[in-house]
C-alpha cells in the first residue's frame, strides 16, 4: 500500500513536470493559455465505507485546467494580426468544423481569404445587401477584394466663397472665360469625375454686376459652359439669399469618353460678401476615379475595410467573436485552436465591442500568458515533490527489507 502511495505521488509529480515543460514550450506561442495541473487526494473504502482513521492512499491528478486570462497586447503593424482586448474567441472555420482561437496571426491564402496559419479561415459577419449593417445571423468566410474599386461620378460640388464687398463690375465685357478682365474672381477649377472615373475641371466664374449685393456665376466644364449666368443676391448683411437654397444646377455635360452624361449641383452654401479680398473658403465634390486596394484596416467594433487609393472605404464584414460560460471546458484541438464540448456550454457569438465581448485591436498580436519565472520556480517543486516520492519509495524498501531479514 504505502509503494503504491509513494508511486502516486511520483506520477502526479511527473505530470506536474509535464504541464510545467509545455508551458515553457509555448512561451512564446501566440494567444496560448498556461495550464495548471490540479490534484486531488485518494482514500481507499473498505465494504463498511470510509473508516474514520483511514490513511489516505495518495494523490490523483484531477484536472489540466488551461487559465483564461487576458495576455500582454504587442505591437505588430501588420494589417492582418488581430489581438482582442478582452472577452471572446475568433471564429473560424476549418474543413466543416467551427473552431476558436485567441491568436491572431492571419494571413491570405491563394483565393484571398483570410486565414490561420494552418488554414482555418476567419469568420465574419456579412454586409446586407442594402449596405447598411451587417447580417448578425450568418457567418460568412472573410475574403479580401483584390478587384478594383469602380469609379463614382461628381453629382455634387460644393463652393464656398466670400466675395469681396466693395468689388466694382469688370471694364470688359461681355464675360470671357479667356479674359481675366472680363470677370472679378475664379473657383481655380474643380476635379469632377465620370461615370467611367475620368477627370474633368469644373470652373465657376464671379462676376459683379452694376446693381449692389448682386454678382453672376457663370459655371464652365472643361472650357464648355454649362448653363446660363445664374444671379447671386447677398442681403446687407453679406448673406447669401439668392439662389435660397444655395444651390445652382448645371445643364448636362456629355463628356467625349464615351461615359455617362454628367449632371451636377453647384451647392454655395454658406457664401458671403464681405471686405475687399475674394476668398475660396471651401470646396468639395462627391466624385472619385477608380482605385487600388491600398490597405485593409480593422475598427474596434470588428468592421474589417478595404481602403482604397481614391479615397473609398468598403466595409467587407465584421469579425464575428464566440464565447462560452466555461471557457475551460474547452477541448483543445492545437495548432491554437479550441472547440466546444458540453462542458463549456453553448457558443454565444457576437460583435466586438458589444455586451461582454472585448474590442479588436488591429496592427497587434495577444502573447503567451505564460510567466516564465513563475513556471521555473513550479518545475523546482515539481522536481522536489518528484524526488521526496522517489526517497519514500527508497525508505519504504529497506523497511520492509528489514522486516524480510528478522529471524
Amino acid at each position: 500500500m504505502s509503494f503504491n502511495t509513494s508511486l502516486s505521488g511520483i506520477n502526479a509529480a511527473n505530470s506536474d513536470l509535464n504541464v510545467t515543460a509545455n508551458n515553457i514550450a509555448n512561451v512564446n506561442t501566440t494567444g496560448f493559455k498556461e495550464s495548471r495541473a490540479e490534484f486531488a487526494d485518494l482514500f481507499s473504502y473498505t465494504t463498511y465505507g470510509l473508516s474514520r482513521n483511514a490513511i489516505g492512499a495518495g494523490v490523483k491528478v484531477s484536472n489540466v485546467a488551461q487559465q483564461f486570462s487576458q495576455g500582454n497586447i504587442d505591437p505588430t503593424g501588420r494589417s492582418l494580426d488581430f489581438a482582442i482586448d478582452g472577452e471572446g474567441f475568433f471564429t473560424v472555420n476549418k474543413n466543416g468544423n467551427t473552431l476558436y482561437t485567441r491568436a491572431g496571426n492571419f494571413q491570405t491564402d491563394n483565393q484571398g481569404y483570410v486565414v490561420t496559419p494552418d488554414g482555418a479561415r476567419l469568420q465574419v459577419f456579412a454586409p446586407n445587401a442594402g449596405g447598411a449593417g451587417f447580417d448578425v445571423g450568418r457567418l460568412s468566410d472573410l475574403q479580401l477584394l483584390t478587384t478594383d474599386s469602380p469609379p463614382a461620378q461628381t453629382g455634387m460640388v460644393n463652393l464656398m466663397v466670400t466675395l469681396p464687398g466693395n468689388a466694382s463690375p469688370p471694364v470688359t465685357t461681355p464675360f470671357d472665360p479667356a479674359d481675366p478682365n472680363s470677370y472679378n474672381a475664379s473657383s481655380g477649377g474643380v476635379t469632377v469625375y465620370d461615370s467611367l472615373g475620368v477627370s474633368h475641371v469644373q470652373t465657376s466664374y464671379f462676376v459683379k454686376t452694376a446693381n449692389p449685393n448682386e454678382w453672376q456665376v457663370h459655371n464652365y466644364v472643361d472650357g464648355t459652359s454649362v448653363g446660363a449666368p445664374t444671379t447671386l443676391q447677398f442681403s446687407g448683411s453679406g448673406t447669401l439669399v439668392s439662389p435660397a437654397s444655395g444651390q445652382i444646377t448645371m445643364d448636362p455635360f456629355t463628356p467625349a469618353t464615351g461615359a455617362g452624361v454628367l449632371n451636377m449641383t453647384l451647392d454655395m452654401s454658406g457664401s458671403t460678401q464681405y471686405g475687399s479680398t475674394f476668398a475660396l473658403r471651401d470646396v468639395r465634390q462627391d466624385g472619385y476615379a477608380a482605385g487600388k486596394l491600398s490597405e485593409i484596416s480593422v475598427a474596434e467594433d470588428g468592421v474589417v475595410f478595404a481602403r482604397y487609393t481614391n479615397g473609398d472605404d468598403v466595409a467587407l464584414g465584421q469579425v464575428a467573436l464566440t464565447n462560452f460560460v466555461n471557457p475551460q471546458g474547452l477541448q483543445s484541438q492545437g495548432n491554437n485552436q479550441w472547440g466546444a464540448t458540453y462542458a463549456s456550454g453553448t457558443p454565444r457569438t457576437g460583435a466586438p465591442d458589444s455586451s461582454d465581448f472585448g474590442q479588436i485591436q488591429a496592427g497587434a498580436l495577444e502573447s503567451s500568458t505564460v510567466d516564465l519565472t513563475e513556471q521555473l520556480v513550479n518545475m523546482i517543486v515539481a522536481q522536489r515533490n518528484f524526488q521526496a516520492n522517489a526517497q519514500m519509495i527508497s525508505t519504504q524498501d529497506q523497511a520492509t527489507q528489514t522486516v524480510i531479514n528478522i529471524r
